[in-house]
């Protein structure tokens, strides 16, 4: 198995890595990796790239891609137990197991993403006040770690390393099979409720009503609104449905090519969310939909990265505790709509809890998800968000995260100490590296040094 040298990027498109790259496709050759990656530049499992910024990366250094490590393992139909490789994708999983009634009980917003990944980031989805985080529901994993063998982690059973492992962003080992119970699913298929929210506060009231109550429930919210109408947008609210609807076979659209630089202003966005806003009817509406469609909507277009051009762009993701919620968020809101800085519609959802990994982004209260096109002004407005952030009790999701500080990353996760305990029981060598742990100094300092491709 060789190496090839590639430059990758996060699905945000900046930054990006020159690096080499192994492509396994049997476990055997994971400890090859490690014996061929011995002092050069570490390594790192990569799984489906849908993580945003510098996370999956290794500058100068190795990754091994896991996609074609994706087989399910077993699954037990008595107890919805399954055990699989970690390159199964979200997308897989759903389209073997929901014709059999079974479904992952927490998915992130993309079914691309791989079930490694899940557990690196700890996702959570739409239904997370009522079913936690992914992790949430993992019983074991096993592990590659840096001296190269191969441990079972569970909360039963080196329950540290496991905690660690969940949320731990690929740095404690590779994981090799991974068993998580899976939950049963009426139908294909999820009966959903739209309606206009008119401002902020009626949309954090709103949510809040819904979360002890419904399955799923998310807004999308106009970012670039002011006033009177700052935090407008679409709640949307779902039960799984007892009948379910007819496949579609109908091809996801693709975009083709870059959108130039200009496309994206805060007059063509604005123009956008307004007719977004405007695409429900005032007394709302109501469907039954698929699942996958639901859970995965833009997924539906594919490369829709594109769209910010060649330049990219940064995801903005933070939680505030419900307290503080209701002045975090608009500060935020207003921040990124007083910059003009042409973000698509935001995400808005409740989180129930915290995670069960020392480094899990969820804590009960809101969360706010917007895109940034990356320009020369976008550095500093992510420093304002952060420090809003970090001035309500709130921290920064490390899945879309490309631009946190060092500081604000400690500040944020008050578990550090805890995981790197363990990091330096089970790799004190740093043989498992990325960019994102070199800029938010997660390990201790070493003498390698981030080379960012243009």
């Amino acid at each position: 198995m060789r190496a090839k040298p590639l430059v990758l990027g996060g699905w945000g498109r900046a930054p990006t890595a020159r690096l080499a790259a192994f492509r396994p496709e049997r476990l055997g050759e994971l400890r090859e990796a490690l014996v061929k990656t011995a002092g050069a530049g570490g390594l790192l499992a990569r799984g489906g790239g849908r993580s945003y910024g510098d996370q999956a990366l290794n500058s100068g250094g190795h990754v091994l891609l896991t996609e074609r490590l994706d087989r399910v393992l077993s699954f037990d139909p008595a107890t919805g137990v399954l055990v699989a490789e970690p390159g199964l994708s979200f997308r897989t999983l759903l389209r073997v197991f929901l014709p059999r009634g079974w479904l992952a009980p927490a998915s992130p917003g993309t079914g691309f993403a791989t079930l490694g990944g899940a557990v690196a980031n700890d996702v959570h989805g739409k239904n997370h006040d009522r079913n936690g985080s992914f992790g949430d529901h993992v019983l074991w994993l096993e592990l590659v770690l840096a001296d190269g063998s191969l441990r079972r982690v569970s909360p039963q059973d080196d329950a540290a390393l496991f905690r660690a492992t969940i949320g731990g962003m690929g740095l404690t080992g590779i994981i090799t099979a991974l068993a998580v119970k899976l939950m049963p699913a009426p139908s294909n298929a999820v009966d959903m409720t739209a309606r206009r929210v008119g401002d902020l506060d009626g949309f954090m009231a709103a949510l809040s009503a819904e979360r002890a109550r419904a399955f799923y429930s998310v807004g999308w919210i106009d970012a670039l609104a002011r006033g009177r109408r700052l935090g407008r947008g679409i709640l949307e609210i779902a039960e799984p449905a007892r009948e379910g609807v007819a496949s579609s076979n109908k091809a996801a659209r693709r975009v083709p090519v870059d959108f130039p630089g200009f496309a994206l202003n805060r007059w063509s966005v604005r123009a956008f969310n307004a007719a977004y806003f405007r695409h429900v009817p005032a007394d709302g509406t109501a469907r039954r939909e698929p699942l996958e469609q639901f859970l995965y909507p833009l997924d539906a277009l594919v490369d829709w990265n594109r769209i910010y051009g060649k330049r990219g762009f940064h995801q903005f993701q933070c939680v505030i505790p419900d307290d503080a919620a209701p002045r975090g968020i608009a500060l935020l809101l207003e921040a990124v709509a007083r910059a003009g800085a042409a973000s698509f519609l935001a995400v808005l959802k409740t989180l129930g809890g915290e995670g069960r990994g020392m480094l899990s982004f969820p804590q009960r209260g809101f969360t706010l998800a917007l895109d940034l096109p990356r320009r020369s002004g976008t550095p500093t407005l992510f420093s304002r968000l952060e420090a809003i952030t970090l001035d309500h009790g709130g921290r920064i999701y490390l899945a879309k995260d490309a631009l946190l500080s060092p500081g604000g990353f400690q500040r944020m996760y008050p578990r550090l100490g805890e995981f790197r305990r363990v990091l330096e029981e089970v790799d004190p060598h740093n043989r498992f590296t990325s960019d994102m742990a070199r800029r938010l100094l997660v390990k201790p300092p070493h003498d390698q040094t981030i080379d960012h491709a243009a």
